[in-house]
């Protein structure tokens, strides 16, 4: 199942997973369908929708054309059908039509009740007629159920189980991310990983660029803010040793590479990470840098650039100070005049 084109429940996450579907769905077992040709070869996108009380539900997946059983694609030309797709959970009976790989028509889901005890058996509870129809929908099988339950992961409930499905955290997600030396095996962890894309192959790329982060919470706000392995790369190139709160906050307050790579022009090579920061925070830009430079004021501080940015040595109020006669100010006074309300 591709998870990443899911439409309807996508959006669920933990406890809220079943919400969405008992709200639109109501006690209602039937709805409309539709397929369409997936570019996936061997697969098709269905679409399951049904309104209900002024709601309207909709879930959009590629499925496997060999599990709507009794349906033939290959025939030319308008069809009418009748194929059945089956899910532990219960089975849809469908009917309508085809043409051409693109169809239409309405669906009866018929629960299956061994489903209900089989789950309750596997610690997985509370399953009641709406959950088990979201459960179909999304295939939660008694095989993953069982696999997800041998994880041992904390905190997992029958709405987690829900959610993970959803998400694509897969038994083999859950191996991986352990065998990776990440410290995390918490359920809503993991779905955070799955849904910001930490995967693996991140972990040990981070760890090829000299960064091998193992705490979950920075992984995931490396995921958010986009510290990337080539970023990471890039900034130790430069001679730096940055902590991940570092990298993180550089991200935030946009102090990428490149625009060090500028300062680097105007004769600001190296600067500490905690004044580039600020440098981007205060609006320290090599523009302004290049227009005091121009002044006559060759090589300021770095505090001394972020004090003029802070209580607002512009360019322009430089200029105005020398062309009174004023012109050989040190930036220290020219920030002790502004403070003070000399113009």
């Amino acid at each position: 199942m591709n998870f990443n084109r899911v439409m309807g429940l996508i959006l669920i996450v933990g406890g809220a997973a079943f919400g969405l579907a008992t709200a639109l769905r109501g006690q209602t077992q039937s709805g409309d369908w539709t397929i369409h040709r997936s570019d996936e070869p061997g697969k098709v996108e269905v679409s399951i929708m049904d309104s209900h009380g002024g709601h309207h539900f909709h879930s959009s997946t590629d499925w496997e054309v060999k599990e709507l059983t009794g349906l033939d694609l290959s025939k030319p030309g308008r069809q009418d059908v009748n194929f059945t797709i089956t899910r532990d959970a219960g089975r849809f009976e469908c009917e309508g039509f085809v043409k051409d790989g693109d169809g239409a028509g309405v669906f009866h889901f018929i629960s299956d009740p061994k489903y209900v005890q089989e789950m309750k058996a596997l610690g997985f509870d509370g399953i009641d007629g709406e959950k088990q129809w979201a459960m179909a929908i999304h295939d939660v099988s008694l095989k993953f159920a069982r696999e997800i339950k041998a994880r041992n992961v904390p905190g997992l409930d029958t709405d987690k189980l829900m959610a993970f499905r959803i998400h694509g955290v897969t038994p083999e997600f859950i191996d991986q991310i352990r065998s990776s030396g990440v410290n995390t095996s918490d359920s809503d962890k993991l779905m955070a990983f799955r849904i910001h894309g930490v995967s693996p192959q991140l972990v040990s790329d981070l760890r090829a660029a000299g960064l091998p982060v193992t705490d979950s919470d920075k992984l995931i706000a490396f995921r958010i803010h986009g510290v990337s392995p080539e970023m990471v790369r890039s900034v130790r190139q430069a001679g730096y040793d940055p902590e991940p709160d570092k990298l993180i906050a550089m991200r935030i307050h946009g102090a990428s590479p490149e625009w060090m790579a500028e300062l680097k022009k105007c004769g600001y090579d190296h600067v500490e990470l905690d004044k580039l920061i600020a440098f981007r925070i205060h609006g320290v830009s090599p523009d302004f840098i290049s227009a005091v430079q121009k002044l006559g004021y060759s090589h300021p501080e770095p505090d001394q650039l972020i004090a003029m940015r802070i209580h607002g040595v512009t360019p322009e109020y430089i200029s105005k100070l020398q062309s009174r006669g004023m012109k050989d100010l040190t930036i220290d006074k020219l920030v002790s005049l502004r403070i003070h309300g000399i113009d």
